[in-house]
């Protein structure tokens, strides 16, 4: 059993509001007092009575309760949470939220606490996928939030896609490890990771394209964020789902990932872990190619941009202070990455062997090599998440500590 904290759980107005009772008993079971906040959207699905009995805590709801607001309740409750949680978080909690209203006990408690809050978004995948939430959700991650999913499955309304409530089980293990006194040596701080490949056009329905699955780019974004990072993913074509509370930037070509990767700067750390395209088709048909008489069409290819030398060139201030490539090579492991380190300008480069007898380009393991100017690391093969966060701890050993003059 964990340290007794006070938790602020506000239940949003959808379906998913009786499942929170649910995470309210295993909040408990974990030794967490639990508050819980309902809106006035979550009153139509559960009581306040049923969430009061489950918690052993008194249930609140109105801003304006005479009661609480002779002792200012709202900021109360909000100083002495450890953590606040929003679930289910709907589209409409997230817009209120992300543009800083305060028009009720929720989204006044959002806007008055310093506690870390941790959104489970709840909605129609529709909602979830409209630009307007998107941009809610990318504001909030930008003012520290936390998230956890939506989960992949049919919603209330039938409708299959990402829009369901995470389970209360993988939410209470989520709060664990937001509350967990265990070192995190990236605490506030923010990396940018790149994964995947990057698909090139040749036409409407062909590209250019790599093995690379996105894994291990997947991997160390979700050991950042254990490791206490913000994290910022800008991924390139996978099926890999989003991983929770990490803001994913989803593109297609080399040039959309570098457009997104310095888009998403200031960052404390860059690691360019996606296999970008070297080439781009240049002269791109706008329809289909078809066979004809003529044998097979001329490509003609465009170098693509060099996006790892592009963020080790920028300027003191706009350079992050820890610049880490990845280097797949099939031969010359070790010679080839450190000519890449020094041709590069980076600071670090991560290599692996890659030929087709090692079954790790798009596969569940790794071997790696951490190279930098003055000093070489073996990791032994081992999966990829594994792998992942012992790459996160040694590259967090070399970041100058915020106090000590550091750039990032």
């Amino acid at each position: 059993m964990t340290a007794e904290r006070h938790i602020l759980l506000i239940i949003g107005g959808g379906i998913a509001a009786y499942r929170s009772l649910e995470l309210i008993r295993l909040l408990r079971r974990d030794g967490h007092v639990v508050h819980p906040v309902l809106t006035s959207g979550a009153r139509q699905f559960i009581t306040p009575l049923s969430a009061a009995a489950l918690a052993g805590q008194k249930a609140f709801t109105d801003l304006f309760s005479l009661t609480d607001e002779t002792e200012m309740g709202h900021i109360r409750l909000a100083r002495q949470a450890d953590l606040v949680i929003v679930a289910p978080a709907t589209a409409n909690l997230l817009a209120r939220a992300a543009n800083g209203l305060a028009d009720d006990l929720a989204t006044t408690i959002l806007l008055v606490t310093a506690a870390p809050i941790l959104f489970a978004p709840a909605m129609n995948p529709r909602m979830w996928e409209h630009p307007a939430t998107r941009r809610n959700v990318a504001q909030l991650f930008a003012d520290g939030a936390h998230f956890i999913g939506p989960a992949e499955g049919e919603v209330a309304c039938g409708e299959q896609g990402e829009g369901r409530m995470s389970e209360p089980q993988a939410i209470a293990g989520r709060v664990r490890e937001l509350l967990a006194p265990v070192d995190q040596p990236l605490a506030g701080r923010h990396v940018l990771i790149t994964a995947g490949p990057t698909h090139e056009p040749i036409d409407p329905v062909r590209v250019l394209a790599n093995r690379s699955s996105g894994r291990m780019g997947f991997a160390l974004a979700e050991a950042a964020r254990e490791l206490g990072a913000r994290v910022t993913l800008v991924a390139g074509p996978t099926c890999l789902p989003d991983v929770p509370g990490v803001h994913a930037m989803r593109v297609q070509t080399a040039q959309e990932m570098m457009h997104a990767v310095h888009e998403a700067l200031p960052a404390d750390m860059a690691i360019l872990a996606a296999a970008v395209a070297d080439w781009r088709v240049k002269n791109a048909s706008a329809t289909k190619l078809k066979k004809g008489g003529n044998g097979p069409p001329v490509l003609e290819l465009a170098e693509n941009p060099d996006i790892l030398a592009s963020i080790a060139a920028l300027p003191e201030g706009r350079r992050p202070a820890l610049v880490v490539g990845f280097a797949a090579e099939t031969g010359d492991v070790l010679a080839n990455a450190r000519a890449k380190l020094k041709r590069k300008r980076a600071d670090v480069i991560i290599a692996n062997d890659v030929s087709p007898q090692t079954g790790i380009l798009g596969g569940e393991e790794t071997e790696l090599h951490i190279i930098t100017d003055s000093a070489e690391e073996h990791l032994p093969r081992q999966p990829k998440p594994r792998a992942a966060r012992a790459v996160l701890q040694y590259l967090a050993s070399l970041l100058v500590k915020p106090d000590s003059g550091s750039n990032g």
